[in-house]
């Protein structure tokens, strides 16, 4: 690739969502402004740009679910809704003056490491080629959207569409509406067309928990007291931090219990009895993505609500065909099926060391250092990578921030051309996270398709099974010799 055609800069991002912003922030404060960041979408935020279906809402409280450096003080109910965390997201980029950095409708099509230069070479998917001393993903978990591989989708003669991707110029006002997958959108998005549709028909294949999620909005008294005493909101800060460092671990057995205690409490509301069996899970609190909400069970009480978990053979013209060959009619379908969550940066072109792929060096799952960075990538790190899903994914992007943030200080003090971790290190971390994890007892139960927790040979490559605070330690005690690395050329 010729030199004199491409762009150099020291850092690449790829992503301006709560990583890709979080990482431009640091970088700056650390007085490293040769960056630019790269995002296929219109706009930053990333999940919260693209995800604007009704009813779409943080599960983490707000008050820990934002940056420590950037609290916001004001936040209107205890669970933001995305059109308050994109803004707050843009907030964010203009107060600390990333708009320069941005690319917008930029998307990357491959990233390929030149062991001669010592550095990466990143193509976008106009063509577009830079080269950059360091590479950092943040494309997270939810980046490509999953459509289930049921036959005859494209048949439908309705309208149809993702939940990630919600079709706002379809009006479902007196619509009868079909929901194939009962995940985390659905949970959230039904109760709130619900009124508004002629009918509504949600296919479920595997009953989910879902836990109570109370989200009454603050009152006008309640935010004048978090405006004028800001140590109240980092209190409660502390306090909603401390519940999920445990709870995500999954081995309070006590707390355990007792979400399951709430969660047939609120399955219990609903009237019919054969609704209700079918509603409740047979499988522990944790062994699928938790899902919360106070607004969900309460909607199979109505008269236009029906709950069928019958598998689907087919989509036919007029709507999902079971297995036992009914066809309920239909005006639209939304698919609510979630994303690829085990693909990580896999969902573009990566080549590393001696052009070997990630691909290839992922055959086995998903697999990193500290979920940061993999061995035969040099100066090549993710955010939201491998392991690393655990309570409050910003608490746990700004840690992986301020860790990558060190390699880069280091390589410029020690005037590193790369850094590489060491396969054996990575392969001893990795082996000790999957016993941790294997561990988890609510992991290892059967409950039907977790494509969300493991890759295809089995492996787990999405959950950090340790707290928050033990993140913590292990990416700030010093690990140096953890690494490969080569001096820069003198002059260089």
């Amino acid at each position: 690739m010729s030199e004199t055609n491409s762009e150099h800069h020291r850092v690449v991002i790829i992503g301006a969502g709560g990583g890709g912003i979080c990482m431009g922030v640091k970088l700056k404060e650390a007085g490293i402004d040769d960056f630019v960041m790269l995002d296929k979408a219109g706009g930053v935020g990333g999940t919260w740009y693209h995800n604007t279906y009704p009813g779409a809402e943080c599960d983490v409280q707000s008050h820990l679910y934002s940056f420590s450096f950037e609290p916001k003080l004001d936040w209107s109910r205890p669970f933001a809704g995305q059109a308050e965390i994109l803004a707050y997201m843009n907030h964010c980029v203009d107060k600390y003056g990333l708009r320069p950095h941005l690319r917008l409708n930029t998307a990357v099509k491959s990233a390929a490491w030149d062991d001669a230069a010592g550095r990466w070479h990143v193509t976008t998917a106009d063509g577009t080629e830079l080269s950059a001393d360091a590479v950092v993903s943040a494309i997270g978990m939810f980046n490509n959207i999953v459509w289930p591989q049921i036959p005859g989708i494209a048949d439908f003669a309705g309208t149809y569409f993702h939940s990630a991707r919600w079709n706002h110029d379809y009006d479902l006002t007196g619509k009868r509406v079909g929901v194939v997958g009962i995940a985390a959108s659905a949970v959230q998005f039904v109760p709130e067309i619900v009124d508004k549709v002629a009918h509504v028909t949600l296919y479920q294949r595997t009953a989910n928990w879902v836990v109570p999620k109370p989200n009454e909005p603050y009152t006008q008294a309640q935010l004048d007291y978090f405006r004028s005493h800001p140590e109240a909101v980092a209190a409660s800060r502390e306090e909603i931090y401390q519940t999920w460092n445990t709870l995500c671990t999954f081995n309070d057995q006590d707390v355990l219990a007792e979400i399951e205690r709430q969660g047939l409490e609120r399955i219990a509301e609903v009237a019919d009895p054969e609704t209700r069996r079918k509603l409740t899970p047979t499988h522990p609190f944790g062994c699928k993505r938790p899902l919360f909400s106070d607004n969900y069970y309460w909607i199979f009480n109505r008269d236009n609500v029906d709950l069928v978990t019958t598998d689907i053979d087919h989509i036919g013209p007029h709507g999902a065909v079971t297995v036992d060959g009914e066809c309920r009619e239909v005006d639209c379908l939304i698919y609510s099926t979630g994303f690829e969550t085990t693909t990580y940066l896999t969902a573009i072109e990566v080549t590393g060391r001696d052009g070997r792929s990630l691909r290839e060096a992922w055959d086995d799952g998903a697999q990193a250092y500290l979920g940061i960075t993999t061995a035969g990538f040099p100066n090549l790190f993710m955010l939201y990578g491998p392991n690393t899903n655990q309570g409050c994914i910003l608490f746990m992007i700004e840690r992986q921030v301020e860790y990558v943030v060190r390699q880069l200080e280091r390589m410029a003090q020690e005037k590193l051309a790369w850094i590489d971790v060491k396969p054996d290190v990575q392969t001893r971390f990795n082996d000790d996270l999957q016993a941790a994890l294997k561990a988890v007892d609510v992991w290892q139960a059967s409950c039907g398709n977790d494509f969300y927790y493991r890759s295809k040979s089995g492996r787990m490559v999405t959950q950090w099974p340790h707290s928050m605070d033990a993140f913590t330690d292990a990416t700030t005690r010093p690990d140096a010799d953890a690494y490969e690395v080569a001096r820069r050329a003198s002059g260089g």
